[in-house]
C-alpha cells in the first residue's frame, strides 16, 4: 500500500503540527478540509506556526469535504467538542479504501467515527505533542511547538500486535518530517495510559488553577491525582484493559506547565471534560462502578466553564 493523498480535519494545536509536517512534502497531495467562512479564512490567512526557531505561515491547499472525497488517508484532529459536528464530513470524504486516523485525546473517538464509516477503515492511534494555540500581539492565532523533540503519532491495529501494511505506509508518509510515527503492539492499552495521564494530571490542576509542580509539592494535589487514577484503573480492568500508571516525574515537564484543560479555562474556552471524566462516568455506569472523584472533577470544571461564560456575574 502507498499513500499518495492525505486530508486533515482540524487545524488547531495538534492539526497545525500535522500540517507543518506534510505541507509541501513531495509526492503527496495534502489538503486541509474546510468550507464556508473557515475555508475563506484559511485560504486568506494560512496557519501561523512558531516552531521555537522561527514563525512561518503555512499555506496548504484547502478543500471542501466533497473535493477531498476518496483520499488515501484522513487525519482527524478537531477538538472533542467538535467531533460530532464533522461526522457527516468524514462520511463524505471516506471512500471504501480511505484509512482514518483519529488523533483526539480520549478513548471513544474511534467509536464515534465508526458510526458513519466502516470500522475496519480506522487505524487506532493517539498523538503525543506539546503544542499550544494562543493569540499573538496582532490578535492572530499562533500554534507553538518545538520540532526538535520527537513528538508524533502512536498507532496500531485494534486487537492485533502485527504491524500492518497500512501502518507501514503511514510510517513512510511521515518519514523525514517533523512528525514521528511509532508502532504500538497494544494500542488500546496505550490509549488508556494517555487517557489516565490526562485525567490524573489535567483535572486536579484545572480545578485548583495550579502548575504541574504542585503534584510534587502538595500531598493534597497528589491525593486527588492518585484517587482519579484508581478510578480509571478500576473501569479499565472491568473492560479488560490493564492501565499502566502514568510515569510523569517532577522534572518531566516545566514546573509551571499548565495542561490543556487549564489552558482552555485560562483562555475562557470550554474544555474537553466530556471526553475525559464524562466518558469515564458513562463507561463506569455501564459496568456498575462508582467513580465519585471523576464525578466531582466533571461538575467542578463544568461550573468553572459556567463561571467563564458569565453565568454567575
Amino acid at each position: 500500500m502507498e499513500i499518495r493523498s492525505a486530508a486533515l480535519i482540524g487545524a488547531g494545536a495538534v492539526g497545525s503540527f500535522i500540517a507543518y509536517a506534510l505541507t509541501g512534502k513531495k509526492d503527496i497531495d495534502f489538503c486541509i478540509v474546510a468550507d464556508g467562512a473557515r475555508k475563506e479564512r484559511l485560504e486568506r490567512d494560512g496557519i501561523l506556526v512558531n516552531n521555537k526557531k522561527e514563525t512561518v505561515t503555512l499555506r496548504p491547499r484547502v478543500c471542501t469535504p466533497e473535493e477531498a472525497k476518496g483520499v488515501d488517508l484522513l487525519l482527524v484532529a478537531v477538538k472533542y467538542t467538535a467531533l460530532d459536528g464533522v461526522l457527516e464530513d468524514i462520511r463524505t470524504i471516506c471512500a471504501p479504501g480511505t484509512v482514518v486516523l483519529s488523533l483526539l485525546n480520549g478513548i471513544d473517538s474511534e467509536e464515534k467515527i465508526a458510526q458513519v464509516i466502516d470500522p475496519s477503515q480506522i487505524v487506532y492511534s493517539l498523538m503525543r505533542v506539546s503544542s499550544e494555540r494562543r493569540k499573538n500581539e496582532e490578535g492572530r492565532d499562533v500554534v507553538t511547538f518545538d520540532p526538535a523533540i520527537k513528538w508524533g503519532i502512536y498507532l496500531g491495529e485494534k486487537g492485533s500486535p502485527v504491524k500492518s501494511e497500512r501502518i507501514k505506509a503511514i510510517e513512510e508518509l511521515f518519514a523525514g518530517t517533523t512528525c514521528s510515527v511509532y508502532f504500538v503492539e497494544d494500542i488500546l492499552q496505550d490509549q488508556w495510559a494517555k487517557y489516565a495521564s490526562n485525567i490524573c494530571y489535567n483535572l486536579p490542576q484545572a480545578v485548583l488553577s495550579v502548575p504541574f509542580r504542585a503534584y510534587f509539592d502538595s500531598p493534597h494535589v497528589a491525593f486527588l491525582r492518585d484517587r482519579l487514577f484508581e478510578e480509571v484503573t478500576r473501569v479499565g480492568a472491568a473492560l479488560g484493559i490493564e492501565v499502566p500508571k502514568p510515569s510523569l516525574a517532577w522534572d518531566s515537564c516545566a514546573p509551571t506547565a499548565r495542561f490543556s484543560t487549564l489552558q482552555d479555562l485560562d483562555a475562557g474556552r470550554h474544555t474537553e471534560i466530556d471526553m475525559f471524566t464524562g466518558v469515564l462516568m458513562r463507561k463506569a455506569a455501564e459496568v456498575g462502578i462508582e467513580v465519585p472523584y471523576a464525578a466531582f472533577a466533571y461538575h467542578a470544571i463544568k461550573a468553572l466553564e459556567e463561571k467563564n461564560d458569565g453565568k454567575f456575574d
